[in-house]
């Protein structure tokens, strides 16, 4: 099965009550943890490059290790995209380059000037078979070369989704119910604590959430900045030297929510680095005469199959969708 878009998947999702999940990639382990558990739970994935990635490993290492990946998972769909394009050029780089799916992120720009940029990137985009998610709404937090402040973030407004979807044409829309980027998505001020004296986040806008899904019946709806910031791993880390004070993230029942309703495509980075980083710390502190780099990658690449696949399962409900 060669690539794919992701207009058949998000269909599926849609009219199915779950999600797919869209996990950041960088190097070879981290491609080949997700899509070994999704080829196991015969679920569907999209494999997402952001501007960094492409920086740190080369656009054609990538390709082709999301090439590899295909050959290797005959058996699922699997759809290669261009995460927080900040630009035209960046996003016709990737759409010429081998990506099935692009994401031109203009939200931080007046709306006018979202919608000119999405326009152009989606009229590329369909003359060369490639769809594109767009972003209505601003995120807090930092991923990669996107830094956005609590106080500079914003709710999308519902009623401009229905205007920005039909003068852009695009083809899902990424938009801002109150997750965040990064492992540090709320201070503890932004908190609450519960009866077990657990930092608590603020609950995602669904009401948000519902109201673009009554104003797009049908159309894909994607969340950002949706790692869980699992307490298993930043204690692994913090106890084998690391320094992590106050890392929090998105609930999963949450999610599972969100996947139940309009939201058809989950982001997932943070959870990925802090399995990764877990693994290594703790091999390091166990095996100190180690350096083969196989010795500590391979237990890192299986924290990520397993990560990934206790998400697709529990946190996506796309197990068995491919």
């Amino acid at each position: 099965m060669p690539l794919v878009t992701t207009t058949e998947m998000f269909k599926k999702a849609y009219d199915g009550g779950y999600a797919v999940g869209a996990f950041n990639v960088n190097n070879m382990e981290i491609v080949q943890g997700i899509t070994e558990a999704c080829q196991e739970q015969h679920a569907p994935v999209v494999l997402q490059v952001s501007k960094g990635a492409r920086a740190y490993a080369n656009h054609t290492y990538l390709v082709k290790m999301v090439e590899a990946a295909v050959i290797e998972c005959p058996d699922i769909p699997i759809a290669l995209h261009l995460d927080h394009g900040p630009d035209f050029e960046t996003c016709k780089a990737c759409i010429d380059g081998g990506f099935s799916s692009v994401m031109i992120d203009c939200s931080s720009r007046p709306f006018d000037e979202n919608v000119e940029e999405t326009k152009k990137v989606v009229e590329y985009a369909h003359a060369h078979g490639v769809v594109v998610e767009a972003e209505l709404g601003t995120l807090a937090g930092v991923e990669d070369d996107v830094k956005v402040s609590a106080e500079d973030s914003s709710y999308t407004h519902p009623e401009e989704v229905e205007e920005f979807v039909t003068r852009t044409g695009c083809d899902s829309l990424a938009i801002a119910i109150g997750t965040s980027h990064g492992a540090y998505k709320f201070t503890p001020e932004q908190c609450t604590r519960n009866a077990d004296g657990v930092l608590v986040p603020p609950p995602l806008r669904f009401d948000v959430l519902e109201e673009v899904s009554k104003r797009l019946p049908g159309f894909p709806i994607v969340l950002h900045g949706s790692s869980s910031v699992p307490r298993e791993f930043v204690d692994k880390i913090n106890k084998f030297g690391g320094k992590m004070p106050d890392a929090i993230g998105i609930p999963e029942e949450e999610l599972r929510h969100a996947a139940q309703l309009s939201v058809c495509k989950i982001n997932i980075d943070s959870d990925i680095r802090l399995a990764i980083t877990a693994s290594i710390r703790e091999h390091f502190a166990e095996h100190p005469d180690h350096f083969d780099p196989r010795q500590y990658l391979k237990p890192a690449r299986q924290a990520v199959k397993d990560m990934v696949t206790h998400k697709l399962i529990n946190v996506l409900g796309c197990n068995g969708k491919a």
